[in-house]
């Protein structure tokens, strides 16, 4: 009998792990810069990731989905913070969002140490799948080798071949004024000079200065969100495009030039994952969205609704939410939504879609204030990014 009893209580026991699992939520954290340079980059991307999980019913696996979220301020010691607590005490299976690589690869260390999902949606550091590639980690929308690719070989082959290079003072721009270079002088081009800035400098007068008296072609832009928009305004004051020299931006989004107004940012050339006119469907999503938000999304804010999206699809897919098994489905999915189509995720983290080209519109071009670019071309994902054996990511087999 007590051999009986002892049986009984053990699937008594299990029925009831299983039933708690089942009630348990699915906890899914977003951590961004909400209150930095960043902000405004970024606000939507905590409604995007909700279109996901609306989109999933709110359910996966019979369980509910939850969306945490926090402000990392910028800082990596305040990311890591967050990123233990949640992995560890609020049982977060997946962090997205992810802005300021410095975080980002602060924050990918501890997801390694847990083993547990990081899906990086706008930082940019290229090294995100290379020296710190995970096999539990992705890089999502665009890095910044694709950035500099895209738009400096066209350029440097275009006879743009002396460059100035203006670089926020941090891991991203070290990334983008690294992989920049290397794209140049590939294409028979120059670095004549480089200027490193703080994050969030407000007076960037004496920078762009350096930059204009340098006498090189092209002067770009290796910062982002509201360094990039406030170096773009000044440089408009320093009369830099009237002198001869182009400022080319790197990393610029929608958003962003909205911000700087069409007269001001009209004929910059630049590189997105995503822009709401592409087609039918883009429209369609982003009128969508619009609904949540009123406000432009740019190709991080459909990032955290396509990567939030994959990963609950290889959630339900896998049948479970343990970390290896949900990042082996989502590799083995092909992506498919309104910004990618037939994406490739690859051992290394890097999903591989097309980017495009993009010029901002004049004013006389415009029809509305969201009509801000005109498309030059696409760029096929397996040459807009680094090869996979070039990248040094440990996981990769040579």
């Amino acid at each position: 009998m007590k051999k009986k009893h002892l049986i009984a209580g053990l699937i008594l026991s299990a029925l009831t792990a299983g039933s708690a699992w089942a009630q348990a939520p699915l906890r899914i954290g977003v951590i961004g810069g909400f209150s930095g340079v960043f902000s405004d980059l970024i606000s939507g991307e905590i409604e995007a990731a909700q279109m996901a999980v609306d989109e999933m019913g709110g359910k996966v696996l019979g369980r509910p989905i939850e969306i945490l979220t926090a402000d990392h301020q910028n800082k990596p010691d305040i990311g890591v913070a967050i990123a233990r607590k949640w992995y560890d005490v609020d049982d977060v299976k997946m962090i997205t969002g992810l802005d300021t690589s410095s975080v980002a690869l602060a924050v990918r260390k501890i997801a390694q140490e847990k083993g547990r999902i990081d899906i990086h949606t706008v930082a940019g550091t290229v090294d995100l799948t290379g020296p710190s590639c995970s096999a539990t980690g992705a890089h999502w929308v665009y890095d910044t080798y694709a950035l500099a690719q895209v738009v400096g070989s066209a350029l440097a082959k275009a006879g743009d071949d002396t460059w100035f290079l203006l670089t926020a003072d941090y891991a991203f721009g070290h990334a983008i004024e690294r992989d920049l270079t290397a794209v140049v002088t590939a294409n028979g081009g120059k670095i004549v000079g480089t200027v490193k800035h703080p994050l969030a400098t407000q007076d960037f007068s004496s920078f762009l200065l350096q930059a204009q008296a340098s006498k090189a072609k092209i002067i770009a832009l290796a910062n982002g969100g509201a360094d990039s928009v406030n170096s773009i305004k000044q440089a408009n004051e320093f009369a830099i495009g009237k002198g001869g020299q182009k400022l080319v931006t790197l990393v610029n989004f929608a958003t962003d030039i909205q911000a700087m107004t069409l007269p001001l940012a009209q004929g910059l050339v630049l590189t997105e994952a995503f822009y709401w006119d592409l087609n039918d469907e883009t429209r369609a999503w982003t009128a969508k969205f619009r609904k949540r938000k009123d406000k432009l999304p740019n190709m991080v804010i459909a990032g955290a609704y396509s990567a939030t999206l994959h990963y609950l699809k290889a959630v339900q897919a896998a049948g479970t939410d343990e970390a290896k098994a949900v990042m082996a489905k989502m590799r083995e999915l092909p992506v498919n939504d309104m910004m990618t189509k037939n994406g490739k995720l690859r051992e290394d983290g890097r999903l591989v879609r097309d980017m495009h080209v993009f010029q901002v519109k004049a004013p006389s071009e415009s029809k509305s204030k969201d009509d801000v670019y005109k498309l030059i071309t696409t760029v096929p994902g397996e040459q807009a990014y680094r090869p996979l054996k070039d990248g040094n990511c440990p996981l990769v087999k040579q």
